[in-house]
């Protein structure tokens, strides 16, 4: 019992641990299994593991294959998690790329890394190929904070997010295939058994899989399914699927719970992010688990065995030589830059589903005698462990030194998406902006998503909105709800992270009826709150620009726009195009000359009755 509550207390504390320095939760995870696992055997009394994963007849947690089938359920809920994420938006622009890389990048990895173990260890063909295959895949447990901690374009982050998730069941299909030549032997009959087994893999994935996704989706729209009843149903159905696939297709599970995760994420599903939530949370308490619990499972001996120059040498070989050639010819003639390309080439950290599945074989093969099988486990880990700490430590600086750091982020994160929020993120839009609009209420995101926007179903509240690739490169946040609560919440949570270069909301009551009282953050004007917009927007949907002769011609007009509710200022258009946002404390605004236009909503300028009161003046 101790043991058990102990992995997940420590778990849990790397996981902070990791927030609190930035770094992904592997790294500390992976060092407290080996701190409790083959490291305490040199400094415990008895000279034990504090942990012991597996029963070897005085103590451990599981007997027998227990450990394996654990670490197989838990890789299907996070891999399910990882689909669940993907959207198709995100990849109009890298779908081939990513293609490729989970292909030919694979392929290359597989041959170049086999190769190179096999002439640097003097394994044998089959161990040194069954090493290659297993890492091929590239963990989404440890992407996703370095992407989260980077901003980077988006086409960037969205081909690093989608290899980590989807490259993981090709990896597995690989080591699967190379363990039953191991295990079957060589010849035809090896030959027709894994091509009957990669036939059945796709099969029975995609079938489960996509069959599977859309019966569960319909049960949630039917509401045949309590809402207290929806996360856990949901966990059982993900769990089923693994597993009757699994039972069809051995390691099939793995490509039906992605697939099912993939078509799921990309539908018009209700309760999705909350489904999603309790996922991501299981998914941190599962990686925290897994990871000690595999780290742990390594012995002293396999530690001393691969302390040498030649492991080094392999590490090096894999990481700056394997990984880039396989990015660059992936990428080739793409839309990716080179300093793109050299960045993704640099980003390819190995994560769970590598260390699981070398666990399982490389201890199997040891019980039969296979030559050199004691070199699978403790390899893998050291290029796990080796790639995160390199890439944990050195991506942002990397990053920096070769120019894909977004150094000033000018996309624009809108809070609401109601009419008012779409009008003007719609013309945003028109002239060239990046702009997010955030919202929980649906039917506000369907609307917005119709006018061609990019629009995030979610809740302000979440601890994860800065997950969300489409938020990589906001720089500026405009809270535009109708709730001041929110707005000021919106501002004093996400100023920094999504504010860099202004944070505004739209003034309250209170503040609107007490000019003195006029907030730095305020938006557009001290005399309109979010109902004079809804009024303006509801009598004249438009947004118009006026040109500007001088400083004055824009005070006066502002000045007008305080007497008319219908009038409402919300940009500044340089003669370049760009467009500055007005707060509510305009007057601040100088050096304003002609070929400056003001960009405003609601009714059309009176020209005559400005030209009366100009000559009044």
């Amino acid at each position: 019992m101790l043991e058990l509550a102990g992995i997940i207390i420590l778990g849990i504390i790397a996981q902070w641990v990791a927030w609190r320095l930035k770094l992904p939760a592997i790294l500390p995870l992976i060092l407290i299994g080996l701190l409790v696992g083959p490291l305490a055997t040199l400094y415990t009394d008895d000279g034990q593991k504090l942990i012991e994963p597996i029963w070897n007849g005085s103590a451990g947690l599981f007997p027998g294959d227990g450990l394996y089938y654990f670490v197989s359920l838990a890789i299907s809920i996070i891999l399910f998690e990882g689909g669940l994420t993907l959207k198709q938006s995100e990849i109009r622009n890298v779908g081939p790329v990513i293609t490729k890389l989970i292909t030919l990048g694979s392929l290359v990895t597989f041959f170049g890394a086999g190769l190179a173990a096999h002439y640097i260890f003097v394994l044998s063909w089959q161990i040194s190929f069954l090493f290659s295959a297993l890492i091929i895949v590239t963990g989404p447990t440890v992407i996703t904070p370095i992407l989260r901690n980077i901003p980077l374009k988006k086409d960037v982050s969205a081909v690093l997010k989608w290899e980590g998730i989807l490259i993981d069941p090709i990896g597995a299909l690989a080591a699967v295939l190379v363990f039953e030549f191991i295990s079957v032997g060589e010849g035809q009959g090896y030959t027709q058994m894994a091509l009957i087994e990669f036939g059945k893999i796709l099969l029975f994935g995609f079938t489960f899989g996509f069959t599977f996704a859309h019966a569960l989706a319909f049960a949630i729209k039917k509401n045949f399914i309590p809402h207290y009843l929806l996360n856990v149903v949901s966990l059982s159905v993900v769990l089923l699927v693994f597993v009757e696939s699994d039972i069809f297709a051995h390691e099939s599970g793995l490509l039906a719970v992605v697939v099912m995760g993939m078509v799921m994420g990309n539908m018009n599903l209700p309760n999705l992010k909350e489904l999603l939530y309790f996922k991501e949370s299981l998914s941190v308490l599962l990686i925290s688990i897994l990871f000690i619990l595999l780290a742990a499972n390594i012995n002293i001996s396999d530690l001393e065995l691969i302390y040498n120059w030649e492991t080094l040498g392999l590490f090096l070989i894999i990481v700056f030589v394997i990984r880039p050639l396989g990015v660059f010819l992936s990428a080739a003639g793409s839309n990716l830059k080179f300093n793109e390309k050299l960045f993704i080439g640099w980003v390819g950290p190995r994560g769970i589903v590598a260390a699981g599945i070398a666990s399982l074989f490389g201890s199997k093969l040891l019980a039969n005698g296979e030559p050199g099988a004691e070199y699978i486990t403790p390899l893998v880990f050291v290029i796990v462990l080796g790639t995160v700490l390199l890439n944990a430590t050195t991506a942002r600086l990397f990053a920096k030194a070769i120019g894909v750091f977004l150094r000033k982020s000018e996309g624009i994160l809108i809070i609401g998406a109601s009419k008012v929020s779409r009008l003007i993120a719609e013309y945003l839009h028109k002239n060239g902006r990046h702009v997010v609009l955030i919202d929980n209420n649906r039917n506000h995101i369907e609307k917005a998503k119709k006018l061609g926007l990019q629009a995030v179903n979610a809740n302000i509240y979440s601890d994860n909105l800065s997950d969300n690739l489409e938020l990589s490169n906001v720089g500026y946040l405009m809270a535009l709800t109708g709730n001041s609560d929110i707005n000021q919440f919106a501002i004093d949570r996400f100023k920094e992270q999504f504010g860099e270069n202004g944070f505004f909301r739209l003034v309250n009551a209170d503040e609107m009826n007490d000019p003195e009282n006029n907030p730095r953050e305020g938006l557009f004007s001290h005399t309109d709150d979010f109902i004079k917009l809804m009024e303006a927007t509801r009598n004249y949907p438009a947004i118009n620009e006026i040109d500007l002769k001088n400083q004055e011609h824009f005070e006066e007009l502002i000045a007008f726009t305080k007497d008319d509710d219908d009038i409402i200022p919300i940009f500044l258009k340089t003669p370049d195009g760009n467009l500055i946002i007005i707060p509510s404390y305009a007057t601040e605004i100088d050096n304003i000359t002609e070929g400056f236009k003001l960009v405003y909503m609601g009714k059309v300028f009176d020209m005559e009755l400005l030209v009366e009161e100009s000559s009044g003046n």
